[in-house]
């Protein structure tokens, strides 16, 4: 029972499910039927408005102005085209939308797709020739309001330029006869125009307004700039010309040499651009004039900053050959001196070949700036280059003659610290002497139990640096640097030797002064007194140090303050 009963629920459920798919297909179907039916209709609507009455309209207004042969031969054209669309094209588009209608119908939409991509190009195709047509008859039936508007337009133009022209005619006079020329050939073109018009030969009014709107348009391009073309050509070119002729002129007597700037020639071809440009001006063609005498005239005011570079350069060679002579000669001097003494510096101070070689350096160098020099002035008296060349020349080599003078003054100032320092080591002997003197008198001054091996120590490595410093101050040659570690040494140790003889005595006297200080407490605490023996038996023997310390801690037993006291009066 229980099994039959699944058995059924299955059968309803497979039917449910069946049902609901028909249902889904069938919705599904609708849609996409109603999808394309959409698309049907928007096809429809775009072939219906292919042929329009426009056409028709245009067509009739072109029959109603035919009075020639090439007219009316245009207009049976296109009459014939508009046949061909109308009988040949449409019922065509019509055929293939009803076929597309039926694949719609039997629901054939796979194929579908295919045919709409089909049937648009078809149906844009036939558009764009009725849109055409359309257009070319338009341009005979719209021709006569479009071209009035056109040459109204055209002759405002022409009586506001002539107007101009005839206020300002002696700006013109250069282009009177051209323009004048051109003014009638406008006059003629207007009344061309009128005849056209009134025998609608549509084909020569276009003609006539492309030629009228192209002279029109350069006369006005002509008035505008004639003016300043005439005043630039005319006038301020020839007048910077002539200018910048006699400052050269007068340059090229006063020596300079201009050959750089190759002013002859840029003249002759300015002067022929010039005369170009007037050519084409005369046939009323001013292409790109205004920019090449604009360009011609920058040229020349740029000659003048050459010139008066020219003049700056020129001063200031002559200074510059001046001072190089003058450092060159002067350097030579100093070079040759010290060539000559250079063998007894090296003799003197244990000088090697490396360590002096920098002068003869100098001196190879300073010949051949020298040389250069010589060179620089050969092609002055000659005016082989223009100052400005020259000039640069000799800056380079007052450069490098700087650059030479710093290493001479270094040499010399290396070469004079050598007798510096051997001077210094004399004064310096004499220091160092007088330093270990008045430690020996110190030491003496101050009745010492003993006097430390510390001190001694210090007294012999003194005296020994001394010694050599004495010995290496005797020497033929002297080795700078050696006597320099000498005397550094010697300096050093007899420092040394002051300071610890300072330190000895303050110490002893403090270690003295601080027992001597103690004493009074003695019957007070048997260990401080026992405390101040030892420090007495330490100083003695000559432990000065270790005294002050021993008498320092005894006496802190009665008085906390001693080891302040003390540091106070180590101080002072």
């Amino acid at each position: 029972m229980i099994d039959n009963i699944y058995e059924i629920l299955g059968y309803i459920y497979a039917g449910v499910v069946a049902i609901l798919i028909l249902i889904t297909l069938i919705i599904l179907k609708k849609r996409t039927k109603k999808k394309y039916n959409e698309i049907l209709m928007q096809l429809e609507k775009e072939k219906n408005l292919i042929l329009s009455g426009a056409i028709l309209n245009e067509l009739n207004k072109v029959g109603a102005l035919i009075n020639n042969k090439e007219l009316e031969k245009k207009y049976k054209l296109w009459q014939n085209r508009y046949e061909i669309i109308k009988e040949q094209d449409m019922p065509n588009l019509n055929d293939k939308l009803l076929e597309l209608e039926d694949l719609c119908v039997k629901g054939k939409f796979k194929t579908v797709n295919k045919a709409i991509a089909e049937l648009e190009i078809e149906i844009y195709y036939v558009k764009t020739k009725s849109d055409f047509l359309l257009s070319e008859i338009k341009e005979i039936s719209l021709s006569e309001s479009k071209n009035r508007e056109i040459v109204t337009k055209l002759k405002a133009d022409y009586r506001e330029i002539f107007l101009k022209y005839n206020k300002n005619s002696e700006e013109y006079d250069f282009v009177k006869i051209p323009l004048e020329l051109q003014f009638e050939n406008i006059d003629k073109l207007f009344a061309a125009f009128e005849e056209a018009m009134e025998s609608n030969a549509y084909s020569e009014v276009g003609k006539i307004v492309k030629a009228l709107d192209d002279i029109i348009g350069n006369l006005i391009i002509v008035i505008e700039e004639a003016p300043t073309i005439i005043m630039m050509g005319k006038k301020l070119i020839p007048i910077k010309i002539n200018d910048i002729r006699n400052i050269y002129n007068k340059m090229l007597k006063e020596n300079y040499n201009l050959d750089y700037l190759n002013i002859d020639y840029n003249i002759t071809e300015s002067e022929k651009k010039v005369a170009d440009i007037f050519d084409r001006l005369n046939v009323l063609n001013l292409t790109d004039s205004i920019f090449e005498l604009k360009t011609i005239l920058s040229y020349f005011e740029s000659l003048y900053y050459d010139f008066d570079n020219e003049k700056m350069s020129k001063k200031a060679f002559e200074e510059n050959m001046r001072k190089v002579a003058i450092k060159t000669k002067k350097m030579l001097n100093i070079i040759t001196k010290l060539s000559s003494k250079i063998e007894d510096i090296k003799y003197s101070y244990d000088l090697t070949n490396e360590e002096v070689k920098i002068i003869d350096e100098l001196n190879i160098n300073i010949k051949a700036i020298q040389n250069d020099y010589e060179v620089t002035l050969e092609n002055y008296r000659n005016k082989s280059f223009a100052f400005s060349r020259l000039n640069k020349e000799l800056e380079h080599l007052n450069l490098k003659l700087s650059k030479n003078e710093d290493k001479l003054e270094l040499t010399l100032k290396n070469l004079s610290g050598l007798k510096e320092d051997e001077l210094r080591a004399h004064e310096q002997f004499d220091e160092i002497e007088s330093i270990l003197k008045k430690s020996k008198e110190q030491i003496l001054s101050y009745k010492l139990p003993i006097i430390p091996e510390n001190y001694y120590t210090h007294l012999n490595e003194a005296n020994e640096a001394i010694n050599e410093m004495l010995i290496e101050l005797n020497k033929k040659p002297i080795s700078i640097r050696i006597l320099n570690t000498r005397v550094d040494t010697a300096r050093d140790l007899s420092l040394k030797l002051y300071k610890t003889t300072n330190e000895t005595i303050k110490t002893a006297k403090l270690a003295e002064n601080t027992i001597i200080y103690g004493n009074r407490f003695k019957p007070l605490n048997t260990v401080l007194n026992q405390g101040l023996k030892k420090a007495e038996k330490k100083f003695f023997a000559g432990n000065y140090k270790e005294s002050l310390e021993q008498a320092i801690n005894s006496i802190s037993l009665v008085d906390a303050d001693i080891h302040k006291k003390m540091i106070e009066a180590f101080q002072k």
